[in-house]
């Protein structure tokens, strides 16, 4: 994306501003300068986003444009003009909330999609395009709890949409070992006990694991260093021993010569070789096939990064630990797998 400043033309603004001003000039010269600014406040906002917060934004912003068409309101660039938040009241975002629940998306989603909408309209009136007062009342639009979520879920349990599961599949211990234990005769079987194991035993979002590289691992030292894009973090992790060696197999066999910045994970080939890459797409498909595989039904990625932070502090990891380790931005999720791990009557003392 082009630098956002590079929407203000300052050529432009001071050649309206003469040498020695008059009031209109430099009214004039104020006006053009508010106007500029006001179309660079969105491109600079962006241009601050990561790549995959920018595209779900846009995604939220999409979703929002096929609200107002089904209403039969056409709106501009929801991105990137100011104006197109013009005529935005609190009343709609409600309406939208409503239309996104009957059109049965994820309450993840919903909630993710009004906190959009309340970005992009307090730039909206900040630019001057929407009127404060409604900014204000937008923002006091509420999503849904998760308790609020587990009943209106239960009510619309046959019309959601979404991919996004209410729950994490529980996984045991028992099915964490099977899904380690992939053929190691076969590039896939290979391949797979890797993709497994990082994301089983290194707690890996889907977009870092697709994203690493043959550099990334360090078999000498035992170690993956790995880039973090939702909190801008690179870290190092020590391989757990079921990870060492799964990637010790995987190089010996399938990825000698390989240049270091080559893609880690290689996708997968009719006959059950290997070639190209494994993208986001195809490690959910993957990881879901082999879920199915030992009845862990509609299984994904993320599944396992839950079985990993749960079973870290069932290991008796401390939570700040766990958010280093996790790459998380706050306590707030390590709390939640603290809470679920919690023994309810562990305290309780009754007389036998």
């Amino acid at each position: 994306m082009a630098d956002a400043l590079d929407t203000v033309d300052q050529a432009q603004i001071t050649a309206l501003v003469p040498r020695e001003p008059t009031g209109a000039a430099l009214s004039q010269a104020a006006a053009a300068a508010d106007r500029a600014a006001s179309s660079a406040l969105f491109a600079e906002y962006r241009q601050q986003l990561a790549a995959h917060t920018r595209s779900a934004h846009d995604q939220d912003l999409a979703r929002c444009a096929l609200y107002l068409a089904d209403v039969g309101v056409s709106v501009g660039a929801l991105a990137v003009e100011p104006v197109a938040w013009a005529g935005f009241t609190w009343g709609l975002v409600e309406g939208f909330k409503r239309w996104m629940l009957r059109e049965g998306f994820a309450l993840a989603t919903l909630n993710r999609t009004l906190a959009t909408i309340k970005s992009y309209t307090r730039l909206a009136a900040q630019s001057g395009a929407l009127a404060a007062e409604q900014a204000t009342m937008i923002a006091a639009v509420k999503g849904y709890g998760r308790k609020q979520g587990r009943n209106l879920d239960a009510e619309r349990a046959t019309t959601r949409r979404s991919a996004k599961k209410a729950q994490a599949v529980t996984i045991s211990l028992a099915h964490a070992r099977a899904l380690k234990e992939q053929p190691s005769d076969t590039p896939q079987g290979r391949r797979d006990a890797l993709l497994i194991c990082l994301l089983l035993d290194h707690g890996l979002r889907i977009g870092e694991l697709a994203a690493l590289t043959v550099g990334a691992v360090d078999l000498a030292a035992g170690t993956l260093t790995f880039y973090r894009e939702k909190v801008d973090l690179t870290q190092t992790h020590l391989l757990s021993a079921a990870t060492l060696r799964a990637a010790l197999a995987y190089f010996q066999h399938d990825r000698t010569g390989a240049a270091a910045g080559d893609a880690l994970l290689l996708g997968s080939r009719r006959g059950g070789g290997l070639r190209g890459t494994l993208g986001v797409r195809s490690i959910q498909a993957r990881v879901q096939m082999l879920g199915a595989g030992i009845g862990l039904k509609q299984l994904s990625p993320h599944d396992l990064r839950h079985y990993w932070a749960s079973a870290a502090i069932s290991g008796g990891t401390d939570l700040l630990a766990l958010q280093e380790a996790g790459g998380w931005a706050s306590l707030a999720m390590p709390r939640r797998y603290v809470e679920r791990a919690k023994i309810a009557n562990e305290r309780v003392k009754l007389q036998v």
